[in-house]
């Protein structure tokens, strides 16, 4: 037996052993969808159905409005707040609006630029027991240009703020799901 033919043959076996040490780590390892499908008797299982019978308490200004709105459609996949509720959600939605750049000059008609972040937090709670099941922080920020023209600059702001509502509402729409997997 050649050199060779003996490293090929040490190569193999050691393949080999090394395949038999990893299989029950490999098979330690678990895949499974976040959002479970319906369950053979048509009703809902798992992640869908826990976010669906989340109820989102009402908030004051227009971009929590947004998010609250967007959240509840993304829950419900368009159905509305549930009758009976299983959970209850405190949304609290802060936005801050930047001047991210200054560009004008004279009477040039250049735009500025300006950054909105909504920062949303969350509290999930048992509507029954009343103790917190998730809670969390996200924040997103969206930038927008701003033209000399007052409605126009009015008009852009509101634009950052519904896609930052509509961007931080499928960021806590996945946080809340993740945290109601485990």
């Amino acid at each position: 037996m050649s050199s060779s033919d003996w490293s090929f043959t040490a190569f193999r076996r050691a393949a080999a052993l090394s395949l038999v040490f990893a299989l029950p780590l490999a098979s330690a390892c678990t895949v499974k969808p976040l959002y479970s499908n319906p369950a053979s008797d048509g009703t809902q299982a798992g992640v869908t159905a826990d976010l669906s019978s989340i109820a989102i308490k009402p908030v004051e200004q227009r971009y929590a409005q947004q998010v609250r709105n967007h959240l509840i459609f993304l829950f419900n996949r368009g159905a509305g707040q549930p009758a009976a509720a299983a959970y209850t959600m405190t949304l609290v939605v802060t936005a801050v609006h930047e001047s991210a750049a200054v560009v004008q000059v004279g009477d040039d008609n250049e735009p500025t630029a300006g950054t909105v972040t909504l920062t949303g937090r969350y509290s999930l709670a048992g509507s029954t027991s009343g103790t917190v099941v998730a809670s969390g922080t996200r924040r997103i920020t969206s930038s927008y240009d701003v033209p000399r023209q007052e409605f126009a600059a009015y008009r852009a702001r509101l634009d950052a703020e519904n896609r930052a509502a509509r961007e931080l509402a499928e960021l806590l729409n996945l946080a809340i799901a993740q945290q109601l997997s485990k």
